[in-house]
């Protein structure tokens, strides 16, 4: 079976006091780039969290975003200070511009102290309780798995994709036998009347079909063919693999290919059997694209 890299899952848990949410969306990539964008005051458990979506998703450009939101009817204990000297050095200092200045000091001193920084400091806790932890825990999960149905769903869109082509190229390559009998007494036929045209050719009969059957066989594709077909048949196996994680052997079984379609093209010598080449050639590029989708 197949799964895609591409993905997207969300969840949502709730602790007494704290709603949870957990969204973790997944692109292709050669190996796992891991992006996790965490409140502070769970910032003790990112490892934990790395660790989960790595084991699991294994592959992919992952960008994780944690959000917390306190539950209606709760509220976080908080410890604010009020910086009394900053405030009175602001008080002075407005004093001091307002008599320089000669206008009227603030009619309303705290509306007017407050804005400035560093008067005020509030702090809340920063870290989470085991609650807050079990549901982090549990969001983390349900997203992770969200996502594993994402991509199990996308890999078998692209399951139907690879077959179709993979079958498309088979008969295409079904395709070229009727041309090779006729490509081989074109060819004859070309030296013959090459040499017809030539008026005082002499040439020894013998040597010269010695040397036609030479070139002809440097011209058979039947290796290629042979060669093509098994691989054709050796990506729907590895499609067919029970575990996931065939997407870099895929790969490499594409590039074989390539090889014996390029080898067909450049042994073709015929114009038919070229234009099944480049159409063999179309069909992988869209199978080599959509593979780099696959974990």
């Amino acid at each position: 079976m197949l799964m895609s890299m591409t993905g997207f899952g969300k969840a949502i848990a709730e602790s007494p006091t704290k709603k949870i949410s957990v969204e973790i969306k997944s692109l292709n990539s050669k190996q796992m780039d891991l992006n996790v964008r965490i409140p502070y005051a769970f910032r003790e458990h990112e490892l934990d969290v790395r660790s989960a979506i790595g084991r699991t998703l294994e592959r992919g450009k992952v960008d994780v975003v944690i959000n917390t939101e306190n539950l209606p009817g709760t509220s976080t204990t908080v410890s604010t200070t009020i910086n009394v000297e900053a405030l009175n050095e602001y008080r002075r200092r407005i004093a001091d511009a307002s008599a320089a200045l000669g206008i009227a000091e603030p009619a309303d001193w705290y509306s007017v102290l407050f804005r400035f920084p560093d008067v005020m400091h509030t702090e809340a806790p920063d870290t989470a309780d085991e609650a807050d932890t079990k549901a982090l825990n549990d969001a983390v999960a349900a997203a992770i798995e969200a996502l594993m149905s994402h991509r199990r769903a996308e890999g078998l869109s692209l399951e139907k994709f690879f077959t179709e082509r993979i079958e498309a190229i088979r008969e295409l390559l079904a395709g070229i036998e009727p041309y090779e009998k006729e490509r081989v007494a074109r060819i004859r036929m070309r030296i013959e009347d090459g040499l017809a045209k030539i008026p005082v050719a002499e040439y020894d009969k013998g040597r010269l079909e010695q040397e036609m059957i030479f070139y002809i066989e440097k011209l058979d594709v039947n290796e290629e063919k042979q060669r093509l077909a098994r691989h054709l048949s050796y990506f729907i196996e590895t499609m067919a693999a029970p575990r996931p994680g065939q997407g870099k052997k895929l790969g490499f079984i594409t590039q074989e290919m390539g090889r014996e379609i390029n080898t067909l093209g450049s042994k073709s010598n015929h114009a038919d059997m070229q234009a099944i080449v480049v159409r063999m050639k179309d069909l992988l590029e869209q199978i080599k694209e959509q593979v780099l989708n696959v974990m």
